[in-house]
């Protein structure tokens, strides 16, 4: 029974695994005809789906994991044709790295931001999970569905014309939404990919809005061992104080980009996206 219990408890120490996530986000644009064709809405669409589309990877154990995007060219700035110009605001890049531990119930994630590095350190939220019946395969695994609902801003798209008014912020408006996610208790461990946790197994695939995560391979206790280390660089501010910086800076994004008359650069197209 001794060595039972010994062999159990180191079987769970070692426990590790590598899952491979694929990320796509949605986009919908609105703009004004008058302001650009069909063509140039069709590259900008293709350009956008492209830029989320991305393959991330967990490296994870029973109490830890790093989330981080896998490396890929630097995608250059895109013009589009006829002074268009497109301008993203908020996207970390593939240095971003997500550490949580789940059994002490808290994360750091390293995020490099105007390229300034933050690190971001708070608790994990609970998730008030629903369990339901409904499963299905991913994979070799048995998944089951669980959903929560949260409130979120509704996405907004802002388009600035070659005239000089300031373009004023509005309080956002909230919706309700529901995300869905499928996990398996075949990998027994409350944790997935991004800030996605809290469930009786590791959760293969998320439905949260526009975005879409699905795992598209899973290789446990490889046998080169998993680094996980929790990030140590970058400025330290929780939650809170981070999104206060991101909200100031897109807003001084948006006053550098916004066309004034007298410029005949053409038009600047600013698109921020929620959700």
């Amino acid at each position: 029974m001794t060595l039972t219990a010994v062999f159990t408890a180191v079987n769970a120490q070692e426990f590790q695994g590598v899952a491979t996530y694929k990320t796509q986000r949605q986009v919908d644009i609105k703009l004004d005809s008058t302001k650009m064709n069909d063509e140039m809405q069709q590259k900008m669409l293709e350009m956008m789906k492209k830029q989320f589309q991305k393959t991330f990877t967990l490296n994870f154990n029973k109490e830890e994991s790093i989330y981080k995007q896998e490396e890929e060219l630097d995608k250059p700035n895109v013009g589009m044709g006829d002074g268009f110009q497109f301008v993203s605001i908020g996207d970390g890049g593939g240095s971003d790295v997500l550490y949580k531990n789940t059994k002490e119930q808290r994360y750091a994630e390293q995020v490099d931001t105007f390229g300034k590095i933050f690190l971001v350190k708070d608790d994990i939220e609970k998730t008030e999970w629903v369990l339901g019946s409904e499963t299905k395969y991913i994979g070799e695994y048995q998944c089951y569905k669980a959903t929560y609902t949260k409130m979120i801003e509704k996405p907004r798209v802002v388009y600035n014309s070659n005239d000089d008014e300031k373009i004023e912020d509005k309080e956002p408006e909230m919706e309700e939404r529901i995300v869905t996610a499928w996990y398996t208790p075949q990998i027994p461990i409350n944790n997935g990919p991004d800030n996605y946790q809290g469930l009786p197994g590791l959760i293969l695939e998320v439905h949260d809005g526009k975005l879409t995560i699905v795992c598209s391979k899973i290789v446990l206790n490889p046998k080169d061992k998993v680094e996980i280390k929790e990030p140590e660089k970058g400025k330290e501010v929780n939650r809170e104080k981070y999104e206060e910086i991101m909200e100031k800076k897109s807003k001084e994004m948006m006053e550098r980009f916004r066309p004034r008359k007298g410029r005949d650069n053409g038009e600047t197209i600013e698109i921020r996206i929620g959700g």
